[in-house]
């Protein structure tokens, strides 16, 4: 079951923006975000918004998600052409899900055609999918290269076989230094994409994950705790007693583990739970979601965010396809953020980045905790004196939440 939509207001048939989404554009990056909402498999932990085919039934098939999905691309040019907005170029393209690789490659370069025919690709863009390693081959990998990809993330949650039974990921463990393999061979650039905290996990299992992940010389890893959400399948084993959720000290145990293994080979951090061997290897199109830029997100229940305008497109892919077919736009509902919401949200995302948050974009009446979280060891005394940024010391890391909390004014 993933997460119900927010509430918002009604979003116009027609997907037009307000006028104010023009000022300040040529100064915000622009990307976009694919979802293919398909999954062989549904693990027992996830939340996101997919379905595997036998959940979904007639009129949302996989053969035909490519072409949907170009028709709301090339809504999304006639609106942002409608607003005035100049001209930019998709400086990153992400491919999420799902299992966006279910999908032959060539319907994937099919939908990245068509973000570079609605809009233009920077020429150094950056263009990721998600992949599990079960589901590509060394043909379909090169078929991506050639088609304009530079990247891919594999999910490889754990090297531990028992770890991914419970996790209920179908792949074996022991093709993950081929997959990478054959993505470096194609010349992708590669990510892996592990979990920790995962009932039963160890701290020498996670330790066995990070050292099978760094064995294969990637570039780029993201280590996440996991969460459990209300209404899947974990969360009910959870709720009878048949898995039990590690503690708060094992997961900061695991996680301050990672940095130090992941540092040791090399990998710096650049947000909370990422690590990039040199700054041109960080996925710059997450940056941009911290960094509070443009970008249209394509496919059902995906988000979009232009000039502070935000909104979000149906859930079901059987709604989604209905309104594209009748020349609707799928958005579902949008909202204009304030300056209040927005400050909130740079709290909470740019303090998660190693180049830290600027004083002076700190509430004035909250500067005055700043000193408190120095002295609690959450936030670096000497960036603070020194570039005047609040920075994260890896203690702060572990509490990421407590200081943006604390920098919100809602612990007072």
């Amino acid at each position: 079951m993933s997460p119900a939509l927010p509430e918002g207001d009604a979003a116009p048939d027609d997907g037009g923006l307000p006028v104010s989404v023009v000022a300040g554009a040529e100064h915000r990056a622009f990307g976009v975000y694919l979802h293919v909402p398909f999954c062989t498999v549904r693990c027992g932990y996830c939340d996101f918004n997919t379905y595997t085919a036998s959940e979904l039934g007639g009129g949302a098939s996989q053969s035909s998600y490519a072409d949907t999905a170009l028709r709301e691309i090339a809504l999304g040019r006639d609106v942002l052409a409608a607003s005035g907005l100049p001209a930019r170029a998709a400086s990153t393209v992400f491919v999420g899900g799902g299992t966006p690789t279910v999908l032959p490659a060539g319907d994937l370069v099919r939908m990245l055609d068509g973000v570079r025919e609605a809009w233009g690709l920077a020429d150094d863009a950056e263009v990721t999918t998600e992949a599990n390693p079960d589901s590509v081959t060394p043909e379909s990998l090169a078929a991506l290269a050639a088609g304009g990809f530079t990247r891919v993330s594999f999910g490889m949650q754990s090297a531990v076989p028992h770890v991914l039974a419970t996790l209920e990921r179908t792949h074996d463990p022991r093709r993950i230094p081929d997959v990478v393999r054959w993505a470096r061979d194609a010349g992708l650039a590669v990510s892996l994409d592990l979990i920790y905290g995962t009932p039963g996990e160890s701290l020498d299992d996670w330790r066995a994950s990070l050292e099978a992940a760094l064995a294969t010389g990637v570039d780029h890893v993201s280590a996440y705790a996991l969460v459990v959400e209300q209404g899947t399948k974990m969360a009910v084993q959870v709720r009878r007693g048949e898995l039990e959720l590690p503690d708060g000290d094992d997961q900061a145990a695991k996680y301050e583990l990672a940095d130090e293994l992941l540092t040791a080979a090399g990998l710096g951090w650049y947000e909370v739970s990422n690590w990039a061997r040199t700054p041109e290897t960080a996925c710059r199109h997450n940056l941009a979601y911290w960094r509070g830029d443009d970008w249209w997100g394509v496919g059902p229940g995906a988000h979009s965010h232009v000039g502070g305008v935000r909104w979000w497109n149906v859930k079901h892919p059987r709604a989604y396809a209905g309104r594209l077919e009748q020349g609707l736009s799928p958005a579902a509902g949008r909202e204009v953020v304030d300056a209040e919401a927005a400050t909130l949200e740079r709290l909470m995302l740019h303090v998660r980045l190693a180049e830290g948050m600027p004083l002076d974009e700190v509430p004035v009446d909250a500067r005055t905790s700043v000193a408190g979280l120095v002295a609690d060891g959450l936030v670096d005394g000497r960036a603070l004196l020194t570039d005047q940024r609040v920075l994260l010391t890896l203690r702060g890391r572990l509490l990421a939440d407590l200081v943006v909390r604390t920098l919100a004014g809602f612990d007072d």
